[in-house]
């Protein structure tokens, strides 16, 4: 997967792995980016990750906590333990591992 950066100038390549840190992208970017990062890491048999939103306004944090409640692959997920700029998410395994 690739995305561009918040300047539109470069891109920028996504694979799936443990952590996703989203401060380099718009707000707007993060639903579409976060969709397809958590397909990624099923497919890959990742089943947990953590996603680096940043503290600040917590705008990216609320983008990325309203794809998690409605995405069926996320089991839960929580404040990554003493940075809640961070969010770690549990995946549920692939059906056909």
């Amino acid at each position: 997967m690739m995305m561009d950066d918040t300047n539109g100038d470069s891109v920028t390549p996504i694979l799936p792995g443990d952590e996703l840190d989203l401060h380099h992208f718009h707000p707007r970017d993060v639903r579409a980016l976060l969709e397809e990062y958590i397909a990624m890491c099923v497919d890959a048999d990742i089943t947990e990750v953590r996603v680096v939103h940043g503290k600040g306004k917590s705008v990216l944090k609320q983008v990325v906590r309203g794809v998690l409640e409605k995405n069926p692959s996320v089991l839960d997920f929580r404040d990554d333990r003493g940075n809640w700029g961070a969010t770690i998410i549990r995946l549920r395994p692939e059906k056909n591992s």
